[in-house]
């Protein structure tokens, strides 16, 4: 069975929640992070609830569910392998490689960023 795929945005507050160490996590540092609203946090977070990505006590911190674990370690994955291709290999500059990476890694299969980790993994072996 495929994995479901989730809005860019909902993936950037599961990547923030997991930077934040994916427990404990209170909602204005998400807003400050993500430069949003604490309603459009709360919003994404009960989102999230819903697919059984977070949980979150009343009024209180948020915690990734192993789920949601497994799915923000990829993405968090994902966005470091893509920012060491664009800084080590292509020589882009630090906070464009950032930028650009929290873009792309949306994009990219699993499957594409495995190739992409060992062709890396050989060009900065070098």
């Amino acid at each position: 069975m495929a994995n479901k795929q989730y809005s860019q945005s909902l993936e950037d507050y599961l990547e923030s929640i997991c930077m934040h160490g994916g427990e404990h996590v209170k909602s204005i540092d998400l807003a400050n992070q993500l430069k949003v609203s604490r309603a459009s946090v709360n919003k994404a977070i009960n989102t999230l609830i819903d697919e059984g990505l977070v949980s979150k006590e009343l009024y209180g911190d948020i915690s990734l569910t192993a789920k949601g674990r497994d799915l923000s370690t990829k993405i968090l994955w994902k966005h470091k392998l893509l920012r060491k291709f664009l800084i080590e290999v292509l020589g882009v500059d630090s906070d464009k490689a950032n930028k650009e990476a929290c873009g792309i890694e949306h994009s990219i299969s699993d499957d594409t960023a495995v190739k992409l980790e060992k062709l890396v993994t050989k060009l900065t072996e070098e």
